[in-house]
């Protein structure tokens, strides 16, 4: 439970934190030495949002649609020379975040930076 103000929001810490150390690991995983990955935290009037943007390789647009899908792995090329993921962190991502009753989305530019933000919502019962 986090409050701001008279806004409460309800959820399972360790889950929350799981959520976040998934898109932090993926952010570090696709991020180049001399690049960037900053967290964001901001409370809204009915909302929690969290973000994690990074300045690494980026996602194509053609796979941000499936990203969230169980076993999806984006061309294996990115991750050269880094280990590979098992395609599961994001879908546990979602899971955990809709089991919240919040959403997860994605925006990338690649060659640019990615950004995943999750909204959660505030006085609610929590999962």
């Amino acid at each position: 439970m986090v409050g701001a103000g008279a806004e409460i929001l309800y959820g399972d810490p360790l889950r929350l934190e799981q959520a976040l150390q998934n898109l932090v690991a993926n952010a570090l995983r696709h991020t180049p030495p001399g690049g960037e990955i900053e967290l964001g935290a901001e409370a809204k009037p009915d909302a929690v949002l969290l973000s994690v943007r990074d300045t690494g390789s980026g996602i194509p647009p053609e796979h941000l649609p499936f990203l969230f899908d169980r076993f999806y792995k984006v061309d294996p090329a990115r991750a050269a020379g880094r280990p590979a993921g098992s395609g599961l962190g994001l879908s546990i991502v979602k899971a955990i975040v809709e089991r919240h009753g919040g959403t997860v989305s994605v925006l990338s530019d690649p060659g640019i930076a990615t950004v995943f933000a999750i909204q959660l919502p505030v006085n609610g019962t929590g999962p």
